[in-house]
């Protein structure tokens, strides 16, 4: 059985992780978003290790991360607004989907003609790549459809005899995923929310726009350019529920359902957790930012509480509340209720 070492991140630790990717292996570690499952882009059979570790479906994508925007040379065909929006956001959570070239391996892109590129604001993540001197591709570092990891005590859970080492980097800042970006087509277009909003992408050049796709199944046949689109995601265990509305009027409909339920669990902001009295409820902070902190991180938890319904409280999905929204309705299957 293959052992998994996982080691607090040092100079030592990120030399010894950085030997692995350099030799095909595959390696989780920390970013400023969620913890990286990561190969090198460009050896095939370590991307393939890559989707064998996740047991994650081969027509989903990967992101490309590198220390510098110079490792990008002879991978992508770089646009001036790309050039733009890497002088506001780089390093940091938004990623830049750009057409490819010969030198990506379609297992990387999932056999699209693009690949998604980012470079990470987190200085474990930084130091990696720098030391490794490689592309790295890593989605998640989650089994394929679990809540994405925020820790790397949620990374070993997962991957535990599935890949020989995670860099152990503490808690995650974002918390969820960061910002996919189309950059093919003629407007920005924003596939995959993040920290990093719609807005923020207009305000640096000109405007945006966001795929219809954020807030609703993929149809039959529509293509996924983006991690994030097209199967379940950030799924836990149990069915799961969310209701937008006011605190008084989620609250009612919340505990209606749960008064009828058995082994029920509430997901609430701070300011509607006191209307719930004594039944299991928990934080979700206040603001979406802070949901987006938290979501994963209770996902987890009420798998291990074996919960069988979460019924939760989002938010109204839209600017900086659109990625926690999105992550959540993917998580419930889009089972949404406004209230």
């Amino acid at each position: 059985m293959l052992e998994t070492l996982c080691l607090p991140a040092g100079e030592e630790s990120i030399r010894q992780a950085a030997a692995l990717l350099q030799a095909g292996r595959v390696v989780a570690f920390p970013t400023e978003t969620v913890y990286g499952l990561g190969a090198d882009a460009l050896n095939e059979q370590a991307v393939r290790d890559i989707f064998a570790a996740k047991e994650r479906p081969a027509d989903n994508p990967l992101i490309v991360h590198v220390a510098e925007r110079s490792q990008l040379e002879g991978l992508c065909r770089v646009t001036p607004t790309a050039e733009t929006l890497m002088d506001a956001f780089w390093p940091g959570p938004l990623t830049l989907l750009l057409m490819k070239t010969e030198k990506v391996p379609d297992v990387t892109t999932a056999g699209l003609p693009s690949v998604a590129v980012r470079c990470p604001s987190h200085p474990v993540a930084h130091a990696l790549l720098q030391v490794c001197g490689i592309p790295i591709a890593a989605p998640s570092a989650n089994r394929s459809g679990r809540p994405s990891p925020t820790t790397a005590q949620d990374v070993y859970e997962d991957m535990q005899s599935r890949i020989p080492f995670i860099l152990d980097g503490g808690a995650c800042d974002v918390g969820v995923e960061s910002t996919v970006l189309d950059l093919t087509g003629g407007v920005p277009c924003v596939l995959r929310p993040g920290a990093i909003t719609a807005e923020d992408v207009a305000s640096v050049v000109g405007s945006c726009t966001v795929a219809p796709s954020v807030m609703r199944p993929l149809k039959e046949g529509e293509s996924a350019p983006s991690p994030g689109m097209k199967h379940r995601h950030y799924a836990p265990k149990a069915k799961m529920t969310v209701y937008i509305g006011s605190d008084e009027a989620v609250a009612d409909a919340i505990i209606k359902r749960y008064d009828e339920t058995e082994n029920a669990v509430i997901l609430a902001h701070d300011s509607a957790l006191p209307l719930f009295g004594d039944r299991r409820a928990f934080s979700l902070g206040e603001t979406p930012q802070e949901g987006a902190h938290l979501l994963f991180r209770r996902l987890r938890e009420m798998d291990a509480l074996n919960v069988s319904l979460i019924l939760a409280q989002g938010w109204k999905p839209e600017g900086e509340a659109l990625a926690v929204m999105n992550r959540m309705a993917r998580a419930a299957a889009f089972d949404l209720v406004v209230v």
